[in-house]
């Protein structure tokens, strides 16, 4: 008896994730549980430089503002509740000192200039359609920073306007990066907050609107357009709140580890299991507490990991533990 509906995946025949891969990862939280996976097993990657962006058009303004070398100046910032923010930034950059945040924010841009030129995938998850536009300026923002909602607007962005957004992101990072790989996912994470019935509408936009994008690219050469189906396995698969956390919105540590189980299987490329299995060995090891940690037993098992780092380290420079 099969109590499961499985969605089919398939491995992808080329441009597979390895060791000498350079991967960038943008957009809402659930790409960084994906990043975080990553991260662990020490691939390269650049995860958020701008925090957690939601929705197509703050990932449009970071991509656009990397590519044309764009500075932050203080015009660009504003003070609000006794710290600087900035409305392109998620507030986990925001900071009690101007200057410290107008670092932060032109560092990072540099730094994703850098690597939207050398990345071979960028991984692409969007949240929500659904966006708010401060009126005084009627720009849309990627961040509130917690100032009333009677300033902003809230709308729902159309099927065709994300489109043409991730078109236009797309399209200027393959001028500078021609052969980068997109893989483009849609968050399981439910935008409850929008309204049940919100939250739908927003995710099928969303799906509509990145389906429409791959179907014009599909006649396109060398397009590498794709998308893995991290929201439909959450929904379908998934389809049980003891795969949710406690708040029962977001997925749990069982439903993370499961969809990142799956996107192994389809990006992957076979050779990196026995990489992942040394790399696991070792991070494990390191946060191993030892009942007795003079013990001759326990300074041979650290000499074994600093061996296994080290070889790790000589076929692959770029890990570090």
């Amino acid at each position: 008896m099969n109590l499961q509906t499985n969605i089919i995946l398939r491995k992808q025949p080329n441009n597979l994730i390895d060791y000498n891969s350079n991967l960038l990862l943008l957009g809402s939280c659930f790409v960084e549980h994906i990043g975080e996976k990553l991260s662990y097993f020490k691939f390269k990657t650049l995860q958020n430089p701008f925090g957690i962006l939601f929705h197509s058009k703050a990932i449009e303004t970071l991509v656009a503002k990397a590519v044309a070398k764009s500075q932050y100046t203080e015009k660009d910032i504003f003070y609000h509740n006794e710290r600087w923010h900035c409305f392109d930034a998620h507030s986990r950059l925001s900071h009690t000192s101007k200057d410290v945040l107008l670092r932060d924010l032109n560092n990072n841009i540099s730094v994703t200039t850098k690597q939207l030129r050398s990345t071979s995938h960028i991984i692409l998850t969007l949240g929500t359609a659904w966006v708010y536009r401060f009126l005084e300026t009627s720009a849309i923002v990627a961040n509130c920073h917690k100032i009333p909602q009677k300033q902003f607007k809230k709308e729902l962005l159309s099927i065709e306007t994300i489109t043409s957004s991730l078109h236009y992101l797309t399209d200027l990072i393959k001028a500078i990066n021609p052969n980068v790989v997109f893989i483009f996912t849609v968050s399981p994470v439910r935008h409850i907050k929008d309204g049940f019935i919100e939250n739908t509408q927003g995710k099928a936009h969303l799906i509509a609107a990145i389906h429409q994008l791959l179907n014009q690219q599909s006649k396109t050469v060398n397009s590498n357009l794709h998308y893995f189906p991290s929201y439909e396995i959450m929904m379908d698969e998934l389809r049980d709140y003891r795969f949710y956390a406690e708040d029962m919105i977001h997925p749990n540590t069982i439903a993370v580890n499961y969809i990142w189980e799956k996107f192994q299987s389809v990006w992957l490329a076979s050779e990196t299991s026995k990489t992942m299995e040394q790399v696991d060995a070792v991070q494990k090891g390191l946060h191993h507490k030892p009942f007795s940690p003079n013990s001759e037993a326990h300074l041979q098992f650290l000499k074994n990991i600093e061996k296994r780092m080290e070889s790790l380290q000589e076929q692959f420079p770029h890990i570090s533990f």
